[in-house]
C-alpha cells in the first residue's frame, strides 16, 4: 500500500511539471502506517519445559540454567544478560541494576526460583568455569571470559530444538511481559520492568489473543 501511495504521489507530481494541471490532490493521500507484528510468546508450560532440561549439575547446565532463570524472570534482553555484572547484582534483594538501551538504568526484581539457580550456579557453576582467570561478568564461557550475545544464542537454540518450542531468546522477554499483564500487573509497571522509553511500545502485548491470556493466567508469574 505505500508503495502504490508513493506512486500516485510522483505520477501528479509529473503532472505539475508538465504544466497539465496546477494542484497535487495526491497531498491528501496519507502513507498509512505499517501494522505492528504481534508478538510471539510462550505458555508458561513450554517455558518450564524448557528450563527443566537444563537441571544437570555440570558447570555448563547450572550457568544455562541460571542465565535463562534470570532472562525470564526479568524480561531481559540478550544483551543486557550477556553484559551484566557483579556490581549490578544484589542477589540477597532479589534485584539486577539493568543497563538497557542508550544506557538507560532500571532496577528489575527477580523471583525465588531465578535467585535459587543464581545462587547454586555462583556456588558450583562459575568457579569451574573461570579456570583462574578474573572477570567481572556474572555469566562466564566454556574459556571462562564473559559469555557472548552468539553464546547465549547457541545455549538457547540446543535446548529450543530438544523441548520442540519454536522460539528466540527475545521470546522469552515477551513472555515476561504477557505473563505479568495477564497475571494482573498494570502497563506502567510492565513499561518500566521492560526499560521502554515509550508506552506505545508495551501496548502491543495488551492485544494477545484473549484466549492465551486466560492460559497463561492459570499459572503464577514470577516463578516460584
Amino acid at each position: 500500500m505505500a508503495r502504490v501511495v508513493s506512486s500516485v504521489h510522483a505520477f501528479f507530481k509529473f503532472l505539475r511539471l508538465d504544466g497539465l494541471r496546477a494542484d497535487d490532490p495526491s497531498e491528501l493521500i496519507a502513507t498509512p502506517k505499517q501494522e505492528r507484528s504481534l508478538p510471539s510468546v510462550l505458555a508458561p508450560g513450554e517455558v518450564d519445559r524448557f528450563l527443566s532440561l537444563m537441571d544437570g549439575d555440570d558447570p555448563r547446565s547450572l550457568r544455562d540454567r541460571a542465565l535463562f532463570e534470570l532472562i525470564y524472570s526479568c524480561g531481559l534482553r540478550i544483551s543486557e544478560a550477556a553484559s551484566l555484572g557483579f556490581d549490578q547484582l544484589y542477589i540477597q534483594e532479589r534485584m539486577i541494576r539493568v543497563i538497557g538501551k542508550r544506557k538507560k538504568e532500571r532496577i528489575v526484581p527477580f523471583g525465588e526460583e531465578a535467585a535459587k539457580r543464581l545462587t547454586l550456579y555462583l556456588e558450583k557453576g562459575r568457579p569451574a568455569l573461570a579456570k583462574g582467570l578474573r572477570s567481572d561478568r556474572v555469566f562466564l564461557s566454556q574459556g571462562g571470559r564473559g559469555i557472548s550475545r552468539k553464546g547465549i544464542w547457541k545455549r538457547f537454540d540446543v535446548a529450543r530444538q530438544t523441548a520442540g518450542v519454536d522460539a528466540k531468546v527475545h521470546t522469552f522477554r515477551h513472555s515476561f511481559a504477557t505473563h505479568l499483564l495477564a497475571g494482573g500487573a498494570d502497563l506502567r509497571t510492565v513499561q518500566e520492568l521492560l526499560g521502554h522509553s515509550d508506552i506505545s511500545t508495551t501496548q502491543i502485548y495488551t492485544h494477545i489473543e484473549p484466549e492465551a491470556l486466560g492460559a497463561y493466567h492459570d499459572e503464577y508469574f514470577p516463578r516460584k
